[in-house]
């Protein structure tokens, strides 16, 4: 039986304003490996929509994710998706009350850890990465222009420098604006964790880091825990001083197996 330490950190950035937001639940879920069956669910969102849009959308959809994950019973995927579907609603039902927020929107990821493994739902680009013994993994997709760009660099109509500074490359081809949604990644079965492994959900300003250096660090203060990881992974991005640095926010969750969590 597993136990899940958990833990998360943001910056701003360069921006003046924080459109993301992370909440990690519901109340009297099994953090611990140890009573009860609920699972812990951790959520992650970033805004779109200016200062005040951005900031509402991604909160809504954090709260509205999680509730709606707690209301509901039966199998994890329904629940997950459930919960992704009442997070639209709700964005929805608060740009009709104040037109002037039309055109928020937010990515979100929500994960579910479960004695079963872990099981997702995603819309956006907001990665999601497994750490296992050294080795890092993206587990969900990336909804933005940034695989295409990528795919018309490897067929040599782009250059590898051109696909990575397209000024399309951040925008999204699907998020939680309310409306329909375009594309929706789920898990198709509970990815088994073991004992070790971290489970990274982050905003797309962690991408500040290329993928082997969030995995370096990961590697570096994994036996510190996730706190330690977390922090750690904030102030890299941090360091690089970007002056366009985008809010990033970084949940970092580890799986602890009981006797260990004993031991400890």
């Amino acid at each position: 039986m597993n136990a899940f330490e958990h833990a998360w950190q943001s910056t701003r950035g360069a921006r003046q304003y924080q459109e993301d937001s992370a909440l990690i639940g519901p109340p009297g879920a099994n953090a611990s490996g140890s009573g009860g069956d609920e699972p812990l669910v951790a959520v992650l969102a970033d805004g779109m929509g200016g200062h005040t849009g951005g900031a509402l959308a991604s909160r809504v959809c954090c709260e509205e994710f999680l509730a709606a994950f707690s209301r509901r019973g039966g199998p994890v995927p329904e629940r997950l998706r459930g919960a992704l579907d009442a997070a639209n609603g709700a964005v929805a039902k608060t740009v009709i009350a104040n037109p002037v927020l039309s055109g928020m929107g937010s990515t979100l990821i929500g994960v579910a850890f479960t004695q079963g493994g872990l099981e997702w739902v995603s819309v956006g680009d907001s990665p999601l990465w497994l750490f296992r013994r050294g080795e890092i993994a993206l587990l969900n997709e990336d909804h933005s222009l940034a695989p295409e760009l990528d795919r018309l660099a490897r067929m040599g109509r782009l250059t590898v420098e051109e696909a990575k500074t397209d000024p399309r490359r951040h925008m999204l081809r699907s998020a939680v604006t309310g409306e329909e949604l375009d594309l929706v990644d789920q898990s198709k079965k509970p990815l088994v964790l073991e004992d070790g492994d971290y489970v990274i959900l982050a905003s797309d300003g962690l991408q500040t880091l290329e993928e082997g250096e969030v995995q370096r660090i990961v590697a570096a203060y994994a036996d510190d825990g996730a706190e330690a990881v977390a922090s750690a992974l904030i102030r890299a991005v941090e360091a690089v001083r970007d002056p366009h640095q985008d809010n990033a926010t970084v949940i970092a969750v580890r799986a602890v197996s009981a006797s260990s969590a004993e031991r400890a």
